[in-house]
């Protein structure tokens, strides 16, 4: 294996990318990066702070005094801290969604985040999922994939996943939620949200999940030449 190797997987909200990513990881001894977490993060400071999400003078003031560290637990799940707190469960809200969708159309927030994400792929093997790791945090990445779905079966997998970790919201409610963050993140301004030229489109919408890994650990061998 060339060391570091990189796999960056876009896509919408809800398309699977983390669990994707997650299970890539664990089969080819990468390490993986939600980059998604990491704006989750910066949302949750601004929301703590009583500061609206599209406030990007606000938000932008709030960077100097943050402190944002990715740590990792004995199973190897990425863990998001916040000033020295573990707040990864704190950032899966609804809200947080939204507002991680906001703050990450905000130029200065993706600047000061670049560095992190663009560090952790230096110096290690990754498989890092976004919006816009292969069109713009990782350009030259081995593999780019982009990963998408109906709305509606991101939803409904949301809506099960918010319903399993107790979290009881409405399904349209969340519909409604990855429909604003497709409008959001396909058209912002700042790296908005669409396939690089070079990735390998894959709709998972009627695909089981180990369906979905196999599709893109087939990309994977391939550069790997296994």
């Amino acid at each position: 294996m060339k060391h570091p190797i990189s796999v960056a997987i876009d896509g919408p909200s809800g398309a699977g990318k983390s669990t994707v990513a997650k299970a890539l990881a664990a089969q080819f001894q990468l390490i993986y990066v939600d980059t998604g977490a990491i704006y989750r993060t910066v949302g949750l400071a601004a929301q703590r702070a009583g500061v609206g999400s599209k406030d990007a003078p606000a938000v932008i003031a709030l960077l100097p005094g943050l402190s944002i560290d990715i740590a990792y637990d004995e199973s190897g799940t990425q863990r998001m801290l916040l000033c020295g707190e573990d707040v990864s469960d704190a950032i899966r809200t609804p809200k947080s969604s939204i507002y991680a969708s906001d703050v990450s159309a905000i130029p200065e927030v993706r600047a000061y985040l670049m560095d992190m994400q663009r560090s952790m792929a230096a110096r290690h093997s990754v498989v890092m999922d976004g919006r816009d790791i292969g069109t713009v945090v990782l350009p030259d990445a081995d593999v780019k994939v982009f990963l998408t779905a109906s709305a509606e079966e991101r939803a409904r997998r949301r809506w099960l996943e918010l319903k399993k970790r107790g979290t009881e919201t409405p399904y349209d409610e969340v519909l409604r939620d990855i429909e604003y963050r497709d409008r959001q993140d396909s058209t912002r301004a700042a790296a908005p949200l669409r396939a690089a030229e070079d990735a390998v489109c894959i709709d998972s919408s009627d695909l089981s999940f180990s369906e979905a890994v196999e599709a893109v650990a087939r990309l994977v061998r391939e550069k790997l030449g296994e």
